[in-house]
């Protein structure tokens, strides 16, 4: 289905369905009307040498500069190159890609002034699959000045489209790359959210947990829309586990991290949302500098490239998750040690080995929360200078780099998940308890296709990583809640032929 650009109604979803799998995008007819409209004042004002800033004099601390209208289309052309300033690697296609289709909508909501050639010239080279190489470093969030210009260079050389007065503002004056990068991560991290509440669900499996901390009382008593939400999750991902029979729970309480896995997730839960609320006013908010006012033929200077809002909900969003990773990641270890599980140190198919099993996962799993938690760290009230651009420049949102470590911390959040996968299993397979939930037995089943149990005298699996892109893909995540009621619930517990073959 074709997703239409009209500057008001994009979506989070659209952008990744159009930059990730390549859905096709087009401009509604309204949106070229209003493009039409506004580069007419544009026109206007040209006609009446009017001074105003980046359409006929320079930019930055030379906004004083009058332009000669014979040099400002080249101007334009200019002020791409020269800040053509990034630095680093490469962006990843499918942010590139959906900053494309972020800067297509922000000229769709007509006030930036550009023609609609412009961006019509975007549209068919995000459809014919194009995604220049746009570097990662050097923005400070008002507007992704090199980044956007790579993307803008990017765009024009390939299509030979020659940018008019204001147009090369406009390129390069946007955040369209930030915005892109926090729809991707903020994508990725719901669904990473997704399998931590399965791997979580395995591990109370995987415990022997006391379920009382799945009562209804909870989101009763502590109404957070975050929490219920993951309690429903969690009570149909363990339907028809063993632990809601009586007598299953083997402590009356256990640790936090297990007892208040729905807090946790819940409340990582609600940041996400807040984040996503903020920037989905974001996607259709202008971030241009100057906006064409239609109705008064005008154009004014504003500072609408200051999404200080979306690098503090970006912030919000990897504080929440870091408590997340650390639970994961301590449940795992506690599952590892048997003074908390009950089980072999290590989780040994042959408690009398020398052999550490699975007991190193533990140094893996600690040295990559440590690292994603460091990247919990806010940036958005970060300055670097106040004294660029003769001291007009004394602001800075470094919303893409609130951005760009959200996705990095999933990333690194996705293998603690993955380690968590791996050691709950072989908990549940030691366990020997009884029959899993329907959803956490299809998790397991999901891990045990790809890492065996690892038996006496055995070695840990040698590459986890089929296990991240498990993760990572959204396959633990069911097509939708619903499938888990359809799961046949009289299946023996996954394990139980293995564990029945070792005479546990």
């Amino acid at each position: 289905m074709t997703i239409t650009l009209n500057g008001s109604d994009l979506t989070v979803t659209q952008v990744v369905a159009a930059a990730r799998h390549g859905e096709a995008v087009a401009l509604a007819p309204e949106a070229v009307a209003a493009m039409r409209r506004s580069r007419a004042v544009v026109q206007e004002v040209l006609d009446q040498g009017q001074p105003v800033y980046g359409l006929t004099t320079g930019v930055g601390e030379r906004k004083s500069f009058l332009l000669g209208e014979a040099e400002r289309q080249r101007f334009n052309h200019r002020l791409v190159l020269n800040h053509r300033i990034a630095q680093g690697d490469a962006a990843p296609a499918d942010v590139v890609r959906g900053a494309m289709v972020c800067l297509a909508n922000s000229y769709a909501k007509g006030v930036t002034g550009v023609r609609p050639e412009l961006a019509e010239m975007i549209v068919t080279l995000l459809n014919d699959g194009f995604a220049p190489p746009v570097r990662t470093l050097g923005s400070i969030g008002q507007g992704d000045l090199g980044p956007m210009a790579d993307l803008a260079y990017g765009l024009i050389t390939r299509s030979g489209f020659e940018v008019a007065e204001n147009e090369g503002l406009a390129l390069v004056s946007s955040n369209a790359f930030t915005t892109a990068w926090a729809c991707i991560a903020i994508a990725d991290a719901q669904n990473l959210m997704d399998a931590f509440d399965v791997a979580g669900a395995l591990d109370l499996e995987a415990f022997g947990a006391n379920l009382t901390s799945l009562h209804p009382v909870i989101e009763q008593t502590r109404p957070f829309p975050g929490l219920a939400a993951t309690l429903a999750r969690l009570r149909l991902l363990l339907d028809g586990s063993y632990l809601w029979q009586p007598g299953a729970a083997r402590f009356l309480q256990d640790p936090l991290t297990f007892r208040c896995l729905p807090h946790i997730h819940g409340a990582a839960r609600d940041a996400l949302a807040y984040a996503r609320t903020i920037l989905q006013l974001e996607l259709n908010s202008s971030q241009s500098n100057p906006v064409v006012v239609v109705a008064d033929r005008s154009i004014v200077s504003v500072g609408n490239f200051d999404i200080g809002p979306l690098a503090a909900a970006l912030d919000f969003a990897r504080i929440a998750l870091a408590p997340v990773v650390t639970s994961a990641n301590e449940r795992a270890v506690k599952l590892l040690q048997a003074p908390f599980s009950g089980l072999p140190a290590g989780l040994a198919a042959a408690p009398a080995t020398p052999d550490d099993a699975l007991s190193e996962l533990a140094t893996s799993g600690q040295a990559i929360t440590v690292e994603a938690r460091t990247l919990a760290h806010p940036v958005s009230y970060e300055l670097a200078s106040s004294v660029k651009g003769d001291g007009i420049e004394d602001r800075a949102t470094m919303a893409p780099l609130s951005a760009r470590r959200l996705a990095e911390m999933i990333a690194l959040a996705a293998r603690v998940a993955a380690i968590e996968l791996v050691v709950a299993a072989q908990a549940v397979d030691l366990r020997s308890s009884g029959q899993l939930g329907l959803g956490t037995g299809r998790a397991y089943r999901m891990v045990r296709e790809l890492v065996p149990f690892t038996e006496a005298e055995g070695t840990l699996p040698a590459d986890l990583e089929p296990v991240v892109e498990l993760v990572t893909r959204g396959d633990l995540n069911p097509p939708g809640l619903g499938l888990l009621t359809c799961l046949d619930s009289r299946l023996p517990c996954p394990g139980a032929a293995r564990r029945n073959r070792r005479g546990r």
